[in-house]
């Protein structure tokens, strides 16, 4: 039977580089592997530097051949293939002598990345082409237009991810996921949505995406993968974590929910581990000692399998540098390293610098900063220290995160909740809880409904608002009413990875339409339904308005969340809002980089921000890595005076 292996972790972790890892080792065991993302902002395709999309797709790679049959025979063996396997074809080392040995096992590894967009439009199709025939144009028309708003896209991934775990086509199935909070959403909705669908049938038969009728079957769909994710036997759960405190603290966390829905998480990965011969002087050794008495709090606190992954002094990206990770991380063979001193580097690379005082500070009426990247870029960290910059130069403002797997209490060293909280002088912090932003949406639509429709109409209006993807629009509808306050002077976001916040910057115009779709579907349109239109079409003319609004791409220069945000500024600009600046964050100050080890890694950065210069052509902020993890008002307060 397919093993299922998950790979979940915070963002900038690695997890999709070990995820990778893991599908190349299984392939070069022979098993038929594929590797699926569901993380929106894949990384898939640069990993393995080819093409991939929303297609499973043949990686290119051999298996190693340690008795390779000769030339001649290889090709009889291809030969005799389905057309299509010919060229793919490298069959593994002979098995030996015996009776029914020798015969050559297949071992090819797939990967594909899940498209949200072209998954909707599946989605949609399989729902309504059966009913083409027998129903009405306008009923078809209706159902069409129910199956348009945010419920649908989310839950089209979702479809399209369960579909994986109902097939036996391959030997192991690895899904690279999206950084944990999202992660943890998505393997709690097959949970939900059984229990929303059970539930709808009891009453009106309604959801929000439909008649029940037309979703049932989804409902036993649901019920086997859950029990699949809840089978050891069957599925693995594999956490990647730094040895950082916030990474430790977010691994703990992570596991810990997962475990209240009956997942269990099986293995620990401890990615980026300071090599001992390399951290010659007081900046690294630190750095070293401090990771090592992280190691050991995991080992205290998390009594699971845990393996060990050193850092290297290069990217690590194409399949051989993920066999030479393979080989650490299944054999346990440690990377050779050469260590030698060398003369410190040059100057760094001259870039346009940022006007902050003009891009940051509020001038006429409030700004909102956003900070946005891939995850594990130090968005949490930077967006901190433009909150204390901007608080310190007099400004009352806000931090909100927007991040499911929120962390900015552990930056600030401060307990932050679901109502602003004074941090310091002029800075206030926030917390989006999606829990209880989906309790205050519902009662406040219920509110606004009663005394206008029936009884009836409200229990059916209930039993829609009670849809897990309810949570999704719960929690946009309090970004909003952050971006609207006039209480700050500046509100700081500090953003979920870029794939979720480019969703999340989507939804002003998804959102308006389900508002629409909800009263309009038997509910007479109203003014109160013009009003929500009026007030996205607001919200969207503040997002694009560089005076009011500015867009922060936080980045660390090596080529994965280089490409990731190229593709962000670009998808940010089809929706007409600009980026004004980027963050280049956590340079190797070239004082410290006195040995080969970490000279290449500076050298490879100096590259990566001489591409950074040329790729965005935007003002570029630049920030150093510190010598320890940057956590508590003090420690931020020092931070924010490079700026």
């Amino acid at each position: 039977m397919t093993k299922y292996i998950f790979f979940s972790g915070k963002g900038g972790v690695g997890k999709t580089t070990m995820a990778c890892t893991t599908a190349i080792h299984h392939a070069m065991e022979g098993k038929k592997t594929l590797i699926v993302t569901t993380d929106p902002a894949s990384n898939l395709a640069d990993v393995f530097e080819q093409e991939i999309g929303y297609k499973i797709t043949p990686i290119d790679f051999e298996p190693p051949h340690p008795n390779p049959l000769p030339q001649g025979e290889r090709e009889i063996i291809g030969s005799a293939l389905p057309k299509g396997e010919r060229e793919l074809y490298n069959p593994p080392p002979l098995t030996g002598g015996g009776e029914g040995e020798g015969v050559v096992k297949k071992g090819f590894l797939y990967a594909m990345e899940i498209d949200p967009d072209e998954a909707t439009k599946e989605y949609k199709e399989g729902i309504i082409a059966p009913l083409r025939n027998i129903m009405p144009d306008e009923i078809i028309a209706s159902i069409d237009e129910q199956l348009s708003g945010p419920c649908t896209t989310e839950m089209a991934s979702f479809d399209k991810f369960i579909s994986f775990m109902e097939s036996d086509e391959y030997d192991v199935i690895i899904f690279d996921t999206a950084p944990t909070g999202h992660t943890i959403r998505l393997l709690e909705l097959p949970v939900d949505w059984s229990k929303h669908i059970e539930e709808a049938a009891k009453g009106s038969g309604q959801t929000c995406l439909g008649p029940v009728q037309t979703i049932q079957d989804s409902k036993n769909k649901y019920d086997r993968a859950t029990a699949l994710l809840k089978d050891p036997e069957r599925t693995t759960f594999v956490f990647v974590m730094r040895p950082e405190e916030l990474s430790l603290y977010e691994t703990i966390r992570a596991s810990e929910e997962l475990e209240t829905i009956g997942i269990k998480s099986s293995e620990i990965i401890i990615n980026g581990v300071l090599p001992d011969e390399a951290c010659v002087i007081d900046f690294f050794k630190m750095k070293y000692e401090a990771q090592q008495k992280i190691i050991k709090e995991t080992e205290k606190l998390i009594k699971k399998p845990k393996k060990q992954i050193l850092l290297r002094d290069n990217e690590i990206k194409g399949v051989e540098s993920l066999k030479d990770i393979a080989e650490e991380l299944f054999k346990g063979a440690k990377p050779s390293l050469i260590v030698k001193k060398e003369p410190t580097l040059g100057e760094n690379v001259s870039l346009e610098k940022p006007d902050i005082k003009t891009l940051w500070l509020p001038a006429n009426g409030t700004k909102s900063l956003f900070f946005t990247g891939k995850g594990g870029v130090g968005k949490t960290t930077i967006s901190c220290i433009a909150t204390i910059y901007l608080a310190e130069n007099g400004f009352k403002t806000l931090l909100v995160t927007t991040d499911p797997a929120a962390h900015i209490g552990k930056v600030l060293d401060r307990e932050v909740g679901s109502k602003p909280t004074a941090v310091s002088k002029n800075l206030f912090a926030v917390m989006i809880d999606a829990k209880e932003a989906f309790t205050e949406y519902k009662e406040k639509v219920l509110n606004d409904a009663r005394g206008k429709y029936s009884e009836d109409m409200l229990k059916t209006m209930e039993e829609e608002l009670n849809s897990p993807c309810t949570e999704e629009m719960a929690a946009f509808d309090k970004f909003v009413q952050f971006i609207e306050s006039k209480k700050y002077e500046a509100i700081v976001f500090d953003t979920a990875p870029t794939g979720h916040t480019l969703r999340l910057l989507d939804l002003p115009f998804d959102y308006a339409k389900q508002v629409e779709m909800m009263a309009s579907s038997e509910i007479e349109k109203s003014v109160s339904e013009a009003a929500s239109q009026n007030r996205f079409k607001e919200i969207i003319k503040v997002l694009k308005d560089n005076n009011k609004t500015v867009f922060n791409m936080v980045l660390y220069p090596e080529s994965t969340p280089i490409l990731e945000s190229h593709r962000a500024v670009i998808d940010l600009k089809k929706a007409g809002i600009e980026t004004q600046m980027i963050v280049a964050n956590l340079l190797l100050p070239y004082e410290v980089c006195v040995n080969d080890f970490f000279r290449k890694r500076r050298e490879m950065q100096l590259r990566y921000l001489k591409e950074i210069k040329e790729k965005f052509e935007l003002p570029v902020l630049t920030f150093p890595m510190f010598q320890s993890e940057i956590i508590g008002i003090d420690a931020i307060k020092k931070a924010a005076k490079l700026l």
